[in-house]
Parts: structure tokens; sequence; C-alpha cells
């Protein structure tokens, strides 16, 4: 084996020890020693691949911000297919298939918000919006804003629609609350896409 493989399977054996500490126990109740125990190794070869702790933290991060920019992510994936408008369940399978992928990733968030005031991740919610708006115009043969509501930023509501569907299976898969809504995942899908497609006021 080469020494340069040899180095990035150290890397990745360190990345995944302390993504298991930081998701289950914390940040700051995880030290260099248990990560470098979990993995099997020693503390010297942590500071040999990470400048401190919370470099290994931001590393993680990174690896989330990167997978959730590829072309193959489900949230970004359901879009470029053009289930906005009409197909708002297919955006929440997706949401629900997000966050059994990458739960121990969005616990990081979570952990981020309490431990470190949201430093890490601001980055990643201020580009947002960019991302479906990027969307629709690589995408315009979908027409996606001549289906929305004129009064309503076609990406906005994208990134509404996200966010609702991203919240609930967040309660459901990584708090571990099901039926939360009295519904099972499926209904519950099902209604919160009537009402963002059709709202909650009754029209005369």
């Amino acid at each position: 084996m080469q020494q340069e493989e040899r180095s990035e399977r150290s890397r990745t054996a360190l990345l995944d020890a302390a993504l298991s500490l930081f998701s289950r126990q914390g940040y700051g109740a995880t030290s260099v020693r248990d990560i470098a125990e979990r993995a099997g190794t020693s503390t010297g070869s942590v500071y040999h691949h990470f400048r401190d702790k919370e470099a290994i933290f931001q590393g993680l991060l990174d690896q989330f911000w990167a997978a959730a920019s590829a072309s193959d992510f489900p949230l970004l994936r359901v879009f470029e297919d053009g289930a906005f408008p009409d197909d708002l369940p297919a955006i929440g399978d997706a949401a629900r298939d997000t966050i059994a992928r990458w739960k121990p990733f969005i616990a990081l968030i979570y952990v981020d918000v309490v431990e470190f005031e949201g430093r890490h991740i601001h980055r990643f919610y201020s580009d947002l919006a960019t991302r479906y708006e990027e969307i629709l115009a690589r995408r315009t043969d979908l027409n996606i804003a001549a289906r929305v509501r004129p009064e309503i930023p076609a990406h906005i509501a994208m990134a509404l629609t996200t966010r609702i569907f991203i919240y609930y299976f967040v309660v459901e898969l990584l708090f571990g609350v099901p039926n939360h809504y009295g519904l099972n995942s499926d209904e519950a899908t099902r209604l919160i896409s009537d009402i963002l497609t059709n709202g909650i006021v009754r029209r005369a």
C-alpha cells in the first residue's frame, strides 16, 4: 500500500470516529484522545492530519457541504428532475432519504448551534437560496417560475418547501419522534404537500 493511500485511510478513520462521537455526545464531551482511541490510533496521528479538534469538526461539515452540493444529492436531484411544484410528495421523500442517509452529519448542525452558536453553518444557510436560483437558471425548460404565484419568488418557495420537509423528518428520524403529527410519515407528507399547494385558509 502506498504511503499516500495509508495516510488517506488513516484520515478517513479519524473522521469516521469523530463523526460517531460528535454526533452522539457532542463536541465538548469528546476529546482528541477519544477520537484516537475510537479510530485505533494515537493522538500523534490525529495531530498529523488535523491542526486541532475543531479542524476535525470543520472537516466533517465540509464533507457534508460537498455532498449537499453534488448533483446526485437527493434534495437537489428531485428539483432538477422537475418535482416542484407539481409533485411535492417526491420532495418529502427526498427529504426523508436525505435525513436517513446523512443523519450523523445533520446532528452536527445541531451540535454547532448549541456549542458554537452556529458559527460553522452560517455559510451553508446563507448560500441556500442561491442554490435554488441556480436550478431555476439552469432548468428554464421546467418553467418553474411561471407555475408559482407571481408575487412569490420561486426560489424562496423551493427553499421553504425543503425546510418544512427537512424539519418534519429531523424530528422523526434524528430526534426519534415518530408520528408527531398524529399521522404516519406518508400521510404527513401528503398533508404537508396539500397545505403547501392549496393553502390553509378556506376560500369563498
